[in-house]
């Protein structure tokens, strides 16, 4: 086979793996729209059914992880291409995690009862997922064109998702400070809230791998110095 029969079946082998990577990344935001929408409407059903696809998202998570082993076992791909590689395994990662958001959403959904005063809650936590849904988007778009300034320029999204989660967190002390009956309820709207503060956390770590992929540096993106109020893991 002739070097350039060779390049054609890689660049074709990688088109079609970078496609599954879109495929995944459109999975991922489905789940966290869906998640959000159930929660709003307290629908243990749908949380149900979200819940249980998240399968679906970690198997074609691992089916695009052992492509990206063979081509680099089988193709002996050059320097940027494995960079390019290596970057899809650590974005399908993090597109996995964005998923195990989603979950933990749905979960926080059956925990839940209705309270009539979520509104104004669920008003700022559907901003949050659409403001990292469109983080998200524009990233995955960034990667596909492998477009370094515009991963670079999406992160400054993330202090007004950072934002909306602090007045989430402090409208739920204080409701939690007036009444401590309303101690659990609101405990799981912060999860939630901090779901989608940790998923465009993981969007840009997603930015970083593009930027990697263009110069071969692997570092932070600079942000801006927020506080951020409340920390600790995911509910996943």
């Amino acid at each position: 086979m002739s070097a350039f029969s060779t390049r054609e079946t890689f660049d074709r082998q990688l088109h079609a793996l970078l496609e599954q990577v879109l495929v995944l990344g459109s999975m991922a935001e489905q789940a966290v729209q869906h998640s959000v929408q159930a929660l709003q409407r307290y629908d243990r059903s749908a949380a149900r059914v979200i819940y249980k696809n998240d399968q679906r998202i970690n198997i074609k998570r691992y089916a695009i992880e052992s492509g990206c082993i063979t081509l680099i076992a089988t193709q002996q791909p050059m320097a940027r291409d494995v960079r390019l590689l290596a970057a899809v395994l650590e974005i399908i990662t993090e597109l996995e995690r964005i998923g195990d958001y989603a979950k933990g959403i749905s979960k926080i959904t059956l925990m839940l009862t209705e309270e009539e005063n979520d509104l104004p809650i669920f008003q700022d936590i559907q901003r949050m997922a659409d403001l990292g849904l469109g983080m998200l988007r524009r990233a995955l778009d960034a990667f596909v064109s492998g477009d370094q300034m515009a991963a670079r320029a999406i992160p400054t999204s993330d202090d007004e998702v950072d934002n909306l989660y602090n007045r989430v967190y402090l409208e739920l002390i204080k409701r939690m400070v007036a009444d401590s009956t309303t101690a659990d309820h609101a405990n799981h709207l912060m999860w939630a809230a901090h779901n989608l503060e940790r998923m465009a956390d993981r969007v840009i770590n997603i930015c970083e791998r593009i930027v990697y992929v263009s110069t071969g540096e692997m570092k932070e993106l600079d942000l801006s110095d927020g506080i951020r109020i409340g920390n600790g893991d995911e509910i996943g």
